[in-house]
């Protein structure tokens, strides 16, 4: 047992890179959290404080080739996809070496074959097309995109599954299911399953309750293979916990949820796992993401040549 009561029946690993990654965002987004309480920060932001895993564990499973759409919550989905904290900080911050030149922010990001936006349930269409025009085009490769548990009350979503489908699309659908939409528990604002909504498009449903990266892989890997090349398309739903508010000061959650949130994280599991490892590797990249939030600070801002 731990000491938050939570039995560990198998004990969370990662390897290295894996770890650093992890670490590397749970360390990014505390330190725009710092930013934007010492108010060098504009706007808001949305982190994915406790979800860091989901994107990390997906990265592997992934190929450049493939698409993949963020969210509002993406800062995590941006930096497992490409380790480029200085170029994500710096569009936030909108200084010199911004990866769209900080006019996306933290929000709306477009590079390579990643793209975000804080619009809900508008990237599932979108990536619904994409991975129409791929199955024409690129055999072999798909489409995956971040959806929440509260943007199943998006009519886009159903318009998307229904012709991802229909149609036989490489689509691959990551549902973060934190239970809360926005201020909402999902229990308030959702009938049914997820599970029974995929399902009734004759969709695939495969649900997660593990934090440990290993234990993802396997479970999902023959699964993405068919979404590869069968053309199945495929929803994959996370039951994780989102740590913090839904944005910077607006955590309406009863108190006991929080602390039920934090007993599962996947930071203090895998720590308690290997506790030396752990801790170096905590404080290489707690160091890392300091010396980044200096170096981008002083840097000019950003000039965006339309």
């Amino acid at each position: 047992m731990t000491e938050t009561g939570a039995t560990l029946l198998h004990a969370p690993r990662a390897d290295d890179d894996d770890l650093a990654r992890l670490l590397l965002i749970r360390h990014f987004e505390l330190a725009l959290l710092d930013l934007f309480g010492r108010g060098e920060l504009n706007g808001t932001t949305h982190t994915c404080l406790g979800q860091e895993y989901v994107p990390v564990a997906l990265r592997r499973l992934l190929t450049e080739a493939d698409f993949v759409f963020g969210n509002h919550r993406g800062h995590g989905h941006y930096l497992a996809r490409f380790d480029d904290p200085a170029g994500l900080l710096a569009e936030i911050m909108g200084r010199e070496g911004a990866v769209c030149a900080g006019v996306g922010g933290s929000q709306h990001i477009l590079r390579d074959r990643y793209v975000s936006t804080g619009v809900q349930g508008e990237s599932l269409p979108v990536a619904a097309g994409v991975a129409l025009h791929l199955k024409r085009t690129e055999p072999g490769t798909l489409a995956c995109v971040f959806i929440g548990d509260g943007t199943w009350g998006e009519g886009a979503v159903y318009e998307a599954l229904n012709l991802a489908s229909l149609w036989r699309l490489p689509l691959l659908v990551i549902v973060e299911n934190n239970g809360i939409a926005q201020s909402t528990p999902t229990t308030r604002q959702m009938a049914g399953t997820v599970r029974a909504r995929a399902e009734a498009f004759g969709v695939r449903h495969h649900g997660i309750e593990s934090s440990d990266l290993s234990t993802i892989r396997d479970e999902l890997a023959p699964l993405v293979s068919e979404v590869r090349i069968e053309g199945r398309p495929l929803v994959a739903e996370f039951a994780t916990h989102r740590l913090g508010p839904h944005s910077k000061g607006d955590d309406t959650r009863d108190p006991e949820a929080v602390r039920h949130a934090q007993a599962e994280d996947w930071y203090r599991l895998y720590g308690e796992a290997d506790p030396e490892r752990f801790a170096r590797a905590d404080e290489a990249q707690r160091a890392r993401v300091e010396a980044i939030v200096r170096e981008v600070s002083a840097r000019p801002p950003s000039r965006w040549d339309p």
